[in-house]
């Protein structure tokens, strides 16, 4: 699985592409706690290249939610098959639920964003 990484301000955002599911959840897990563990701002998970996540995947974000004793990780930009995965686990009340990660920027904290405007990695 290719999972891609960056920075917006304090935050750390993934962006994982294709299929989260029992082939594929354990690499998702470690990347995601390794991040969780190392992102003084919190987490932030874009769906925008994922097609479908199981509940194994499911899992993982749950344990990287209890990982964090701030609860910051946030899922962004779900197609509408993650939204439905979502709603039916009742998952919005796991994690956060963002349009986009400026978005779960703007909503932890004022100056999440303006780091990145700043020159912050991206």
């Amino acid at each position: 699985m290719d999972i891609g990484q960056s920075q917006l301000g304090s935050l750390t955002v993934l962006r994982p592409l294709g299929r989260i599911d029992g082939a594929t959840s354990a690499e998702f897990q470690a990347t995601l706690l390794q991040a969780a563990a190392d992102a003084p701002g919190g987490v932030v998970v874009d769906f925008a290249d994922v097609d479908y996540i199981s509940s194994a995947g499911l899992r993982a974000l749950m344990t990287a939610v209890r990982q964090r004793k701030d609860r910051r990780i946030a899922a962004v930009a779900l197609r509408p098959i993650i939204q439905e995965i979502f709603a039916i686990a009742r998952f919005q009340h796991v994690v956060s639920v963002f349009g986009g990660p400026e978005e779960a920027a703007s909503a932890w904290g004022p100056g999440e964003a303006a780091e990145e405007e700043k020159g912050g990695a991206g």
